[in-house]
């Protein structure tokens, strides 16, 4: 299985997006707009900022296949 790394953040506040790399390590909790500055954090129900901001899940839940299943937490 192909795990994909990259993945583009649309803040729900000011539309900016941004391509980021996703860790591989750990869940992401946070993550702060460089545009407005506003902080994200998931929305219920999803592990990280990447799960509910951006175009693909993170690592674990990828591996496990469980995004849009209600998979819970990859941590």
């Amino acid at each position: 299985m192909v795990i994909t790394l990259q993945s583009v953040i649309t803040c729900p506040h000011c539309q900016n997006q941004k391509e980021e790399t996703m860790p591989t390590d750990a869940c992401q909790f946070f993550y702060t707009c460089e545009n407005c500055e506003k902080v994200l954090s998931p929305n219920t129900g999803d592990c990280c900022v990447y799960c509910s901001f951006g175009t693909v899940a993170c690592p674990p839940i990828q591996q496990d296949g469980k995004h849009g299943e209600g998979g819970g937490c990859c941590c």
